[in-house]
């Protein structure tokens, strides 16, 4: 592997909001090996000019769903692996040219798409996976329209539901679908804890799972050194989940001042999705998304800035997601622009990438620019400091973007 050092370079590190100037970087085997203030020799290696521009670390998405190839996730299973397969390597580079260097799939990425992406069959982030997600039945994992038998389409009480999703009810079933993902290789377990939009017959508002079910699903990721993630909405979703020992929240929608305190006194983290809610309200109708759906869509974007305000009033640790589905992965930037109107620049950079290190558990690794850390590193023309829009351009405001010491994007060469 080739060895570079990026010179002249104004760094940002992912953590604090000063950035010096006229810093070099030395990247060997896909680790950074030294950052100096004094230029830095360093034998055999490529070096490159950064012109003063902003280097900071790669970005982290912590909520896609890489199969998730139609915006109906109903048409989804309809549509084939081939399909599935097809729109996630599409989605994949897609994220890595808008700087995305690393991405977690929190329901229906695998161990067969890791490894096509770590022997470089195709282009992409690192990428960590939560495999199929447990819901129970009728829950937001359960994709059934109303009129569906119990035994049709391949549902049942203890098996793989969907490609997405396992449905589970009870202790043991619970037990046994987690132990089940992460023999796989699931970084962390989602569970839905909530209704949600995309589900048919569940309505946002209920809280889903019992208690003893989480816990259980919980106790398990502990012994493996990981973590659940739940998907919730309401505020009385979240609540429960964070007393029951859940690590993160996804969404988060409609969390109130007093569970946002909460959730921060515990040290959990949620990542929002704003990006998905404002793409199924836009195109939804002309993708025939059912009424139940759109409903649901417009009843959570009421609620969900709200929810951003107590989050930050609350200054609860927050991730960078963006749960786009189907052709609106191209949306995925968006993300910064949704952010800017409650967060700072330098609030919103932490969360693409020192706060994801932290969810993923790899501090020090990932989201920061030090000795040691993997070399994922992106360049942005600009000062994204000031301006958070330069990382709403799709990648076009980024003269290199590194990934594991390698450069998939120069226009310094």
């Amino acid at each position: 592997m080739t060895a570079y050092v990026l010179e002249n370079a104004r760094v940002f590190d992912g953590c604090s909001g000063e950035c010096p100037e006229g810093m070099s970087i030395a990247v060997e085997d896909g680790c950074i090996r030294e950052i100096s203030d004094r230029g830095i020799r360093f034998p055999q290696a490529s070096y490159i000019d950064i012109g003063g521009r902003t280097l900071m670390p790669g970005m982290i998405d912590l909520h896609i769903h890489a199969y998730a190839s139609d915006l109906n996730l109903q048409r989804v299973d309809q549509l084939g692996h081939a399909h599935r397969t097809a729109h996630a390597v599409r989605m994949l580079g897609h994220a890595l040219d808008c700087g995305f260097t690393t991405v977690r799939d929190i329901g229906g990425g695998d161990w067969s798409l890791w490894k096509a992406l770590q022997d470089g069959l195709i282009r992409g982030p690192r990428f960590f996976y939560a495999g199929k997600f447990l819901s129970m039945t009728g829950g937001h994992g359960d994709f059934r329209p109303t009129h569906v038998e119990a035994d049709g389409h391949g549902y049942c009480a203890c098996g793989e539901s969907n490609s997405l999703s396992v449905v589970a009810n009870g202790v043991d079933e619970c037990i046994a679908a987690a132990r089940e993902q992460l023999r796989r290789g699931a970084h962390t377990i989602k569970v839905m804890a909530s209704g949600g939009v995309a589900s048919p017959t569940d309505p946002v508002w209920m809280n889903q799972y019992r208690e003893d079910e989480i816990r259980a699903i919980v106790n398990e990721c502990n012994e493996r050194h990981t973590y659940v993630s739940a998907h919730c909405h309401p505020a009385s979703a979240i609540r429960r989940c964070v007393e029951y020992g859940v690590r993160c929240i996804e969404h988060g929608s409609l969390v109130d001042a007093e569970t946002a305190a909460l959730v921060a006194r515990a040290g959990a983290y949620i990542v929002p999705t704003m990006a998905i809610m404002y793409a199924m309200s836009e195109f939804g109708r002309a993708h025939n998304l059912p009424e139940a759906i759109l409903a649901k869509t417009d009843e959570v974007i009421a609620g969900a800035l709200e929810g951003l305000h107590h989050m930050r009033d609350a200054q609860v640790k927050l991730g960078f997601g963006t749960d786009l589905l189907g052709h609106a992965y191209v949306q995925q930037c968006r993300e910064f622009q949704l952010r800017r109107d409650f967060f700072t620049p330098v609030e919103i950079l932490r969360q693409a990438t020192s706060i994801g290190a932290e969810i993923l558990q790899l501090p020090g690794k990932l989201g920061c620019v030090e000795a040691g850390a993997y070399a994922d590193l992106i360049v942005v023309d600009g000062d994204p400091l000031k301006d958070i829009a330069l990382l709403s351009e799709d990648g076009r405001k980024l003269s290199l973007i590194m990934r594991a010491g390698e450069i998939v994007k120069n226009q310094f060469m």
